[in-house]
């Protein structure tokens, strides 16, 4: 028999539901990019010291992606956990999973001290990470597109995504204080481990809001949208939808790594840009883009989400063609990248719940999401140094150009599929 959620239920209103969806939005993002600077400026070195720098940075990104392709393993047990100790257990057991291999990176001895066992429990621990990450979706954002005002879904859905940016903020701020005020020495000895020592502080205070939303009567709840379909008939029924849906985000989730991790590893390695300047315009292209994501929803009520995605692949073009400033003025890139990214990432995961019938809304959304963050975000950042470290940046220009290619072309794609059906 399945565990009731909560003894109780309490009323909540519509800006307790903002409030918390923005707060847990911004500690998961907080602690995605700690680790993601960490990929690109620590790991290398703490890690893969064996390894010339461009090589131990390809492992180190390699790591990295590992957490996403948990996430869909992670998504397909939490159902049978959901089913033994409820939704708010569920998220509880997750976010300890995470906070505690976050913890345990924090924590872990590098190459010089216990040799190859350094990488591989930094991979495990990674992976851990991304079963704990992929447990944790919660459907709060369902929660607040399904009590959203209906002339205000733009507005509303992009209310979520203003995680990505502030959370990015936050943690390239911290990285900026370590690396500009702590030596060398100091920073890879144990400056960096504070970082992650903080994603646990912050996880914990941002669980209680999470818990509290999750054990009340508002959203969607009633009409079956925060319920789990049969997996067997999410796929029969959605399959086709599922795919498109997992596409269409693909160029904003490319755009996500590759103005922030990407600009990172290549002004490091092959530019020889200083960390704490680059660090410093991402702070201020992090701000601009919590600025686009707000106008990318005002555009959404004002156009249509469908429009506004259209204009992001055409900036994407465009930022792919700036690609090679990061060569000698970076700021050009990063400033117009977050820019892009701002306006793109706001509307990419908000039109994707519509295309799913209402009981499939949850799981569909599960499911496109863990498969759209597979497929344009978790191999970015290798791709783009990849790319880059052999052919130059043109190639992770046409990168970033397939990303839009595709994204086109499942809003193509879905658009008819809607409308047929």
């Amino acid at each position: 028999m399945a565990a009731s959620d909560s003894p109780t239920q309490q009323n909540v209103t519509l800006d307790d539901v903002v409030t918390t969806v923005v707060m847990a939005r911004v500690t998961d993002f907080f602690g995605f990019f700690v680790y993601a600077i960490a990929s690109a400026i620590i790991f290398p070195t703490i890690f893969f010291p064996f390894l010339d720098p461009v090589a131990g940075t390809l492992w180190s990104f390699a790591i990295f992606s590992l957490a996403f392709l948990a996430r869909p393993f992670a998504s397909v047990a939490g159902r049978a956990v959901q089913r033994k100790i409820g939704k708010a257990g569920k998220i509880t057991l997750a976010l300890m999973i995470l906070g505690t291999s976050t913890v345990a990176i924090g924590l872990l001895p590098g190459y010089d001290e216990i040799g190859m066992a350094a990488p591989i429990l930094l991979a495990i621990l990674r992976f851990v990470q991304g079963l704990g990450l992929g447990g944790a979706w919660d459907g709060i954002t369902l929660q607040l597109k399904s009590a959203a005002p209906a002339e205000r879904e733009g507005l509303y859905g992009m209310v979520p995504q203003l995680g990505g940016p502030i959370g990015f903020c936050v943690a390239a701020a911290l990285f900026y204080v370590l690396t500009d005020f702590l030596t060398v020495d100091e920073l890879y000895s144990y400056g960096w481990r504070f970082a992650f020592f903080a994603v646990m502080a912050v996880n914990v205070v941002a669980l209680f809001a999470r818990i509290r939303l999750l054990t009340t009567d508002f959203g969607a709840e009633d009409d079956g949208v925060l319920k789990s379909a049969p997996m067997l008939e999410l796929l029969r029924n959605e399959g086709r939808t599922i795919l498109l849906s997992a596409l269409l985000p693909i160029a904003s989730y490319a755009v996500f790594h590759m103005v922030t991790v990407f600009p990172l590893s290549y002004s490091l390695l092959l530019a020889e840009h200083d960390i704490a300047h680059i660090l410093l315009w991402q702070l201020l292209g992090g701000a601009l883009a919590v600025v686009a994501v707000i106008v990318s929803g005002v555009l959404a009520d004002l156009l249509t989400k469908r429009r506004v995605l259209q204009i992001s692949c055409v900036l994407i073009v465009l930022l792919a063609m700036s690609v090679p400033t990061l060569e000698n003025h970076p700021h050009i890139y990063i400033v117009f990248g977050f820019v892009v990214l701002g306006l793109s990432y706001g509307q990419s995961s908000s039109i994707v719940p519509n295309r799913f019938a209402p009981q499939f809304r949850y799981s569909g959304a599960a499911l496109s999401t863990n498969l759209s963050w597979i497929l344009g975000a978790a191999f970015a950042p290798f791709l783009g140094l990849l790319l880059a470290a052999n052919f130059g940046l043109w190639a992770s220009a046409l990168y970033m150009l397939s990303g839009a290619a595709v994204t086109a072309a499942s809003l193509y794609f879905l658009e008819k599929r809607l409308n047929e059906g």
